[in-house]
């Protein structure tokens, strides 16, 4: 197994790990239902996903880290500080990006790879992940292109 390869699942759990972090704190803190209910779904997928790449890390010897990284830390506590409708925006945000950059790594990845086990968890993930990414869309707010009346 390559050393992309080992990077790609390690960057993958500590993405999955800071997904459902980030979610779990959505379905608490949200005030949108819409918001409150995506973030359930981001809890959800992600905890299935990480269970699959578990397995395929212990097929490939792949010691998997415990908790997300300093970026997707910083985010959880930026996003602690926020409440009502500006949390449910910065959240909803996040993920729009955050999605993006998955979709387009694991695309990547599937396309990449040598490894069976990880092209197979690649593959299987994408589908899920270009959902969470249309639907997040979806609901993010739209950036807003209008001049204030001021300019």
């Amino acid at each position: 197994m390559g050393n992309t390869d080992t990077a790609f699942v390690e960057k993958a759990a500590r993405g999955g790990l800071a997904e459902v972090e980030l979610g779990q704190l959505a379905v608490q803190k949200a005030s949108s239902q819409e918001v409150k209910e995506f973030a359930q779904r981001m809890v959800d997928d992600h905890t299935k996903a990480n269970e699959q790449l578990k397995q395929v890390a212990a097929q490939e010897h792949i010691d998997l880290p415990q908790q997300p990284n300093a970026k997707d830390k910083a985010t959880k506590a930026r996003l602690e500080k926020l409440s009502g409708e500006r949390f449910d925006k910065a959240y909803m945000n996040d993920m729009v990006k955050d999605h993006q950059k998955d979709v387009a790594e694991f695309e990547r990845e599937s396309k990449t790879t040598k490894d069976p086990a990880v092209k197979s968890f690649a593959e299987q993930t994408l589908p899920t992940l270009r959902d969470h990414l249309k639907e997040a869309q979806k609901i993010a707010p739209k950036p807003q292109t209008a001049k204030s009346s001021g300019e």
